[in-house]
């Protein structure tokens, strides 16, 4: 059995769709036929058993004290030559003596002598025998009582036994199954066929599903698309629609790598070229004995720490928004107290701008993030707003209804460069001499967008930017939070 399954699993599943319609069929339709023929079979039988009750009378008893006298088992001659039924007179013995208008002698059973000695004369019962050549016959048994001698004492119980033949009955049911028989073949045939061809229709999608997926694995070109009707919502068309949306996504994905790799190349370019030009200042004056004056010196070598600097920035800069690009994975999402968070970023923007007044209004509101970049998001906003506010100069923080709000008093932002502010290694021109990688914005839009969140930069009223990041959440913990009740 287990071969058995193992090799039909190993079928292709047009054939094993066509295997099971048919054997579906072929069970209905074995079902349908046997029913069919007991039902035949039983009435054929009803019809037989009215038409030979109908066809025999009770002789009366000078006919069976006649033929107990002259008992025999062998009819000497019939008076009628069209009868074809058998008619004998049966002892509680079993003793059979025939009648003369019987064409033959009936097997008497067991069964019939019992009926015979219960001597019920209203009953009749009917049974399956064999004449005396062995031929298949209906039978018939009525018992007639207790029989009366010449000198007026009782006999023996007597019962009347008449059968007719089954041949043609038999011939009928023969027939009948020969064509059920043949009905049946044709119908699992013809369901084996109408099987295959609906396998072949139905899976005519997958085929082209498969002839993509194949096409991608030898090509690696993703942008193959499957078509849909748009209003087909079978299987295949969901299979089909997915297909389409994850070749999109990845399609989108290798998009934004190569833009990385390309943004991250033409980035770190200028660092390197500057800090090789340095060095082979400073390896060409140790190899020539040349001194360069100390002032250009320390000028040289504070170059290349800050390059180095901003080198350390960018890579961290490119390895945060590369798992931003990955996604945040679950078990690093958890209840973040947003107000901790916000105090936690202003220690540092204080440290970076000693001489800015940075005010704080923060209420309490709780979210769902990853801890660490939710802080670095916030830190890149408020080290923005550091950047550019004049010395001197304050920053006014408020957090409330889960809507962080960060406003400088510096130059603002001109109103074609805000579409710009979120894209990668994107500066402004007035801010290309300062320090920065150009991904900080990038970042934080990222952060805020996988935390359910968004966040916007627009001139403040007076001079100066307001950046505005909107998360939901709630003002107290879940919960199920730890050391919460």
């Amino acid at each position: 059995m287990r071969k058995v399954l193992r090799r039909f699993r190993s079928l292709p599943i047009r054939s094993r769709l066509a295997l099971l319609v048919a054997a579906a069929v072929a069970f209905g339709v074995a079902a349908v036929s046997v029913t069919c023929w007991f039902i035949v079979q039983g009435k054929l039988y009803e019809q037989v058993d009215k038409d030979l009750q109908r066809g025999t009378r009770a002789p009366g008893p000078p006919q069976i004290l006649s033929a107990l006298n002259n008992c025999t088992e062998t009819p000497e001659g019939t008076t009628n030559p069209f009868r074809n039924n058998y008619v004998q007179v049966v002892k509680e013995d079993g003793t059979v003596c025939v009648l003369q208008d019987s064409i033959g002698k009936v097997k008497v059973a067991e069964s019939d002598k019992d009926q015979i000695k219960s001597g019920k004369t209203t009953e009749t019962y009917f049974r399956d025998g064999t004449d005396g050549d062995g031929n298949a016959v209906r039978v018939l048994v009525q018992p007639l009582g207790a029989t009366t001698t010449v000198s007026g004492d009782p006999g023996p119980r007597v019962g009347l036994v008449a059968a007719v033949s089954l041949k043609g009955t038999q011939s009928t049911l023969n027939d009948l199954a020969l064509i059920l028989l043949l009905v049946s073949a044709v119908g699992v045939v013809g369901a084996g066929a109408a099987g295959l061809w609906v396998a072949r229709a139905g899976l005519r999608p997958v085929d082209k599903l498969t002839e993509a997926v194949e096409h991608v694995a030898r090509t690696e070109d993703l942008s193959v698309r499957i078509p849909v009707e748009d209003d087909s919502e079978d299987e295949i068309a969901r299979l089909s629609r997915s297909f389409n949306s994850m070749t999109a996504s990845l399609a989108s994905s290798r998009e934004l790598q190569q833009q990385l790799i390309a943004d991250a190349g033409h980035e770190l370019r200028t660092p390197l070229t500057s800090l090789r030009t340095n060095i082979e200042l400073l390896t060409r004056s140790e190899e020539t004995g040349r001194p360069i004056p100390e002032a250009d010196r320390r000028a040289l070598l504070a170059s290349v720490k800050a390059q180095m600097t901003e080198l350390a920035a960018l890579i961290g800069d490119l390895q945060t928004l590369s798992r931003s690009d990955a996604g945040t994975p679950a078990d690093r999402v958890q209840v973040v107290a947003l107000q901790d968070t916000v105090e936690a970023a202003l220690r540092r923007a204080r440290l970076r701008g000693p001489e800015l007044t940075i005010t704080a209004a923060v209420d309490p509101w709780f979210v769902r993030a990853e801890p660490t970049a939710l802080e670095r998001a916030i830190v890149n906003i408020l080290d923005n707003a550091v950047k550019f506010s004049p010395r001197g100069g304050a920053i006014d923080v408020t957090l409330k209804g889960g809507e962080l709000t960060v406003r400088d008093h510096g130059p603002g932002i001109p109103a074609d460069e805000l579409p710009h502010v979120f894209d990668r290694f994107w500066r402004s021109p007035s801010a290309r001499a300062l320090p920065g990688s150009g991904l900080g914005l990038s970042i934080v839009a990222r952060t805020v967008q996988q935390a359910g969140g968004e966040v916007t930069l627009h001139p403040a009223e007076g001079g100066g930017t307001e950046a505005t990041v909107r998360l939901p959440g709630a003002p107290t913990p879940p919960p199920d939070l730890p050391g919460q009740e």
